[in-house]
């Protein structure tokens, strides 16, 4: 009788679920991205990088390294002598877009250091040398960079060291080390508000760690398995990580970040040896697991509840991918109900395959119960709040006024993109020695424009309590 009942309770919620028939849908040919001299490095990272304006893909390239940056809305084939960034000495290990400027990307690199570098809205016309701020802290190539969810001015990086640095970018310098790893960190990941680090580590353990004061809170030993990836689950207070089985199987784990303990629940997925790349969708409560050098995307529904992640489907497709760059919610096509868009690597091909996960929908309006409020490009603190220990989430934006955006290819750049980063477009035609100057006042104005609209919201709301004490007056 339990397990009937049981049964029935799994069966109920799979029906109600709003994502059980998501599916996957490549591009055409006509929009993805054909002729990249695609990385064959062999670090486990997705080398690809993409937001509403711009695709970022590491290449291969001699005498240092290099990446290509494309307008997003010009797929087709590459020219060969297309324009790169090619600042660094070493090969480039991992970029990464900002969330709030679609301007900015970071990137690291074997030659130790992170730089900071600005994309003019066109794109590139010649070779980019010249990187607006360069971050010298690592003693090893610099593995890994990631920003922080809330807070433009802060950055993060990760070393073969076995260090992480938090980077202050108004001031261009490093303000903490954390140095609690015995060998080298394969994964970041921060939790939505950026109060929390989740790391997984070559010791096999798993980390959950206060980043301003870099004390480990929690830790757990995987004596049995290997964890390679990690991945907060948005405000579920969930963490998820990938890696391998005692034997030699790809598995999955979910954990109570408050109890590293032991696992709530495991998952074994299958014998192949590729790294399991995991991506949450904290709006659609969806896990993404995709493995490098497979040519499927399994997907997921996650809930706090048993049975915790309930498997959807999943896409398929023959060719093997190399790395993965995913598109922000503010970039995706909501009016063919699109919830979440990936950019595939396919060496072989030197090919960028646009991959849009669809909910079908016959309705011609707005699907307000997909497409939540989320995040925008708007900072909600300065690094000098954050650095002081204020925790703020992620201000929020409606996707509504996208719905009927012109978007012939579906992959060009939103509304709020092209308001937000007006500011940073100054940036253009100025000389690469006042760069940095000028890229510190950037994050300066954004927080002096925040604390203008929090006055202005507290000055609006004494006028309405002003308003209200009157009118009781005239009433007596």
């Amino acid at each position: 009788m339990w397990q009937l009942s049981k049964s029935m309770s799994w069966h109920s919620m799979y029906k109600s679920s709003k994502f059980r028939h998501v599916y996957g849908k490549a591009g055409s040919r006509e929009q993805c991205y054909e002729g990249i001299p695609i990385t064959h490095s062999v670090h486990d990272n997705h080398f690809c990088a993409v937001n509403p304006k711009f695709l970022a893909v590491v290449t291969e390239s001699a005498g240092g390294g290099a990446f290509l940056v494309i307008p997003l809305h010009k797929p087709g084939r590459i020219d060969p002598h297309h324009p790169k960034v090619c600042g660094h000495q070493g090969s480039v290990m991992d970029i990464k877009w900002s969330p709030f400027m679609d301007n900015i990307i970071a990137s690291s690199s074997e030659d130790c250091t992170v730089r900071i570098w600005q994309i003019p809205d066109g794109g590139l016309r010649r070779n980019m040398t010249e990187a607006l701020m360069i971050l010298i802290g690592h003693s090893r190539r610099a593995g890994l960079i990631e920003w922080h969810p809330t807070c433009s001015g802060i950055l993060l990086s990760a070393g073969h060291d076995c260090k992480i640095l938090i980077w202050n970018l108004e001031e261009g310098v490093a303000v903490k080390m954390i140095d609690s790893h015995p060998d080298v960190i394969l994964c970041m990941s921060f939790n939505t508000d950026g109060s929390l680090l989740a790391t997984s580590c070559k010791d096999k353990k798993l980390r959950i760690i206060d980043p301003r004061s870099g004390k480990v809170l929690r830790e757990a030993d995987c004596k049995s398995s290997r964890v390679n990836r990690v991945v907060f689950l948005g405000n579920l207070k969930r963490v998820l990580t990938t890696g391998v089985s005692r034997w030699n199987t790809r598995q999955i784990a979910l954990w109570d970040q408050e109890d590293l303990c032991a696992p709530i629940t495991e998952e074994e997925i299958d014998g192949l040896s590729g790294v399991l790349f995991p991506f949450y969708d904290a709006d659609t409560h969806m896990l993404y697991l995709a493995g490098k050098g497979d040519g499927n995307i399994r997907y997921y529904e996650v809930s706090a509840e048993k049975p915790f992640l309930q498997f959807l489907m999943e896409f398929r497709s023959p060719a093997p991918q190399k790395g993965l760059g995913v598109m922000a919610k503010r970039g995706v096509d909501v009016s063919e109900c699109e919830i979440f868009r990936f950019y595939k690597l396919v060496t072989l091909k030197g090919l960028v395959e646009p991959i849009s996960m669809i909910v079908p929908r016959r309705s011609e309006t707005y699907q307000e119960d997909i497409f939540p409020m989320t995040a925008g490009t708007e900072s909600a603190l300065s690094a000098a709040e954050w650095l002081s220990g204020i925790d703020r989430g992620p201000l929020l934006i409606s996707l509504k006024e996208a719905y009927k955006r012109p978007n012939p290819a579906g992959l060009r750049a939103s509304k709020w993109d092209r308001r937000t980063v007006k500011g940073i477009d100054l940036l253009e035609n100025l000389t690469p020695n006042t760069d940095k100057e000028l890229l510190k006042m950037v994050f300066k104005q954004q927080d002096e424009i925040r604390k203008l609209k929090d006055e202005l919201g507290e000055k609006d709301e004494r006028i309405r309590q002003l308003e209200l004490e009157l009118k009781n007056l005239r009433n007596t």
